[in-house]
């Protein structure tokens, strides 16, 4: 007998399409309505796929998304990039609302992602920052974790505070409904013999303590390179002179209130010493580092930073991504000219 008297009928399987796809049946009552078994249902499902009856396209800018993703992986060995299509925002004119909906965007994204992973037995590390505020603000007070979350740095003094630390991070533990710890000081001290001072004061050796025990640690990050458009870059944070040294230094950016080089080195001098965070060396041993960044013009600090091994996971915007490749292949290039 010819094969093709076992051939399904093509009616049925458009149908169990039409019913599964279109309708959003469950193949339970596709079962009942068509009178066949589960089981038969499932094959003609995935026939239709099979022979082209059913197609799922993922339509640009998303599925430039997708090899975004994989070449940013692929290139830099990271444990998993989100990728945030700009094509969200198209009908935003104005230029600051348009950087300020792609920064909410990604914080979306870091939010959803946080809360796929983080489980009681975590200890989350939070940084300060308008990103840092935006994805409080998406988290679902629904998806309850006990986990701990612990501030990495102490609290800036011109900063709003909504978006100082210890705010944060009480908000983070109570979305979550998790235990909160953090630095009662300022993170930015006037010498080294106050902040070493300061370091052995009982509350803040106990916060300390914990940062040998952080898993995961999430955090924006400022840039100072080609532009000074961090926020810690301005005099409210920084004198003149200080400013002044790090870009001697060939600074690029901050992150977790640590100065960074283009080779992601640390970079500061005395200003490091007096800084009351997690050291670059204790932070880079956290299991998964989850950095969140949106704009252009933060390409060339993210980079910095995947030199310097100092994230895990990143989560960005479409044309920040496109950017980091693009100043990549060009380093590449350079040293490939270079070389002969």
């Amino acid at each position: 007998m010819e094969p093709e008297v076992y051939n399904q009928s093509n009616f049925a399987i458009s149908k169990a399409a039409y019913l599964y796809y279109i309708k959003n049946e469950s193949q339970t009552e596709i079962a009942k309505k068509m009178n066949i078994s589960v089981t038969t249902v499932s094959r003609l499902i995935k026939k239709a796929r099979e022979e082209k009856i059913v197609e799922f396209v993922i339509r640009d800018p998303y599925i430039e998304c997708m090899h975004l993703e994989e070449e940013l992986l692929n290139t830099f060995g990271l444990k998993d990039v989100i990728i945030a299509p700009n094509d969200f925002l198209n009908h935003v004119d104005d230029a600051k609302n348009t950087a300020e909906s792609v920064k909410k965007l990604v914080a979306l994204e870091g939010a959803r992602y946080l809360q796929r992973i983080i489980t009681k037995n975590d200890v989350l590390g939070i940084t300060w920052g308008t990103t840092m505020y935006y994805l409080i603000h998406y988290l679902n007070p629904c998806q309850k974790v006990d986990a701990a979350f612990v501030t990495l740095h102490g609290s800036i003094a011109f900063c709003d505070s909504e978006l100082d630390v210890r705010t944060l991070a009480s908000r983070m533990a109570m979305a979550f409904g998790g235990r909160q710890y953090y630095l009662l000081t300022e993170a930015l001290l006037s010498s080294k013999e106050t902040a070493d001072s300061i370091r052995n004061e009982k509350n803040t050796k106990a916060v300390f303590d914990m940062f040998d025990k952080v898993t995961i640690s999430i955090n924006g990050i400022g840039s100072m390179y080609p532009n000074l458009s961090s926020v810690l870059a301005g005099r409210d944070y920084l004198s003149e002179e200080e400013l002044k040294n790090l870009q001697n230094q060939n600074v690029y950016g901050d992150i977790a209130l640590r100065f960074i080089n283009g080779q992601g080195e640390e970079c500061g001098g005395e200003l490091r010493d007096r800084t009351i965070a997690i050291e670059l060396d204790k932070f880079k041993k956290i299991n998964t580092k989850i950095t969140i960044a949106s704009g252009e013009h933060k390409a060339h600090t993210i980079l910095s930073v995947l030199k310097g091994k100092l994230v895990d996971v990143l989560i960005i915007d479409y044309a920040l991504g496109l950017e980091i490749m693009k100043l990549h292949r060009k380093e590449n290039e350079t040293e490939t000219q270079g070389s002969l």
